[in-house]
């Protein structure tokens, strides 16, 4: 175990899409959490500037962190749909977020030929050189439907796109076992940015309580721990929705990192 490894506890601010930012910074403080990752779909819009130095200097004045702008930006697709990737970094770099999350497309890797998963790469070290500029890094999110929806699509990508300011998310997969998402935390540990913390089995739509996963995140945060350096396992979706489940849950987590 690396004892210079400081993991963070923080909240996916997607995971309370009907509350305001000024009610979701008030919650994160309620619960003891040191971070919040804004998502670009409801709480800071792409390109809408002021909004994002507002939750900005909301966020700081609670004495809490940007842990990252979640853009929900597909790499190389959103670009064709009309919203350029300079937009979303301009929103990033006015919400002081060190780091924006993307989408490594938007097939799944089983329906991806050889160009047009050479295309997302290209696309992908181009939004990873225009961050770098604006000193800010770019992760892959490790999701279903795109090209990190399994161990052996990450692992092609972690193969072929090398730029050196491309990171990775990590959360555990779907319906998969322990044994499988070790797998993939251990591929993508040389290149972790964040993590995404819930608890669902046996898939999306069954959310349990945190505590009911404490075997399996147990493993997960061991390994996690190894990686060295800081950064945050943040919060990401709660059974119903509900803020209590989001303290509890909270609370759980920094039982755990304790």
């Amino acid at each position: 175990m690396d004892h210079d490894a400081t993991i963070k506890p923080g909240l996916v601010s997607v995971t309370l899409r009907k509350l305001s930012p000024p009610q979701i910074v008030a919650l994160c403080q309620q619960a003891a959490l040191t971070g919040i990752e804004w998502g670009g779909d409801l709480h800071v819009p792409h390109g809408d500037l002021a909004v994002a130095r507002r939750v900005h200097d909301l966020t700081v004045s609670a004495g809490l962190e940007i842990a990252a702008y979640g853009s929900y930006y597909r790499v190389g697709i959103s670009e064709r749909d009309g919203l350029p990737f300079e937009k979303v970094l301009a929103t990033a770099v006015q919400l002081q977020a060190p780091l924006v999350r993307v989408w490594a497309g938007a097939k799944a890797s089983a329906d991806a030929d050889e160009a047009y998963v050479g295309w997302v790469i290209d696309e992908l070290e181009r939004v990873a050189g225009l961050a770098a500029a604006a000193g800010i890094k770019v992760a892959c999110e490790y999701h279903a439907g795109t090209l990190t929806d399994s161990l052996r699509s990450t692992a092609v990508l972690l193969e072929k796109a090398r730029h050196p300011n491309l990171w990775f998310l990590w959360q555990p997969a779907n319906g998969q076992p322990v044994s499988y998402n070790l797998q993939t935390l251990g591929l993508v540990l040389p290149r972790l940015a964040n993590a995404h913390v819930f608890h669902w089995w046996p898939d999306a739509s069954t959310r349990h309580p945190l505590t009911a996963g404490e075997a399996d995140w147990r493993e997960y945060l061991q390994i996690l721990r190894q990686a060295g350096g800081s950064r945050y396992a943040l919060l990401e979706f709660v059974k119903d929705d509900e803020p209590g489940q989001l303290l509890r849950d909270a609370a759980t987590l920094r039982q755990w990192l304790e």
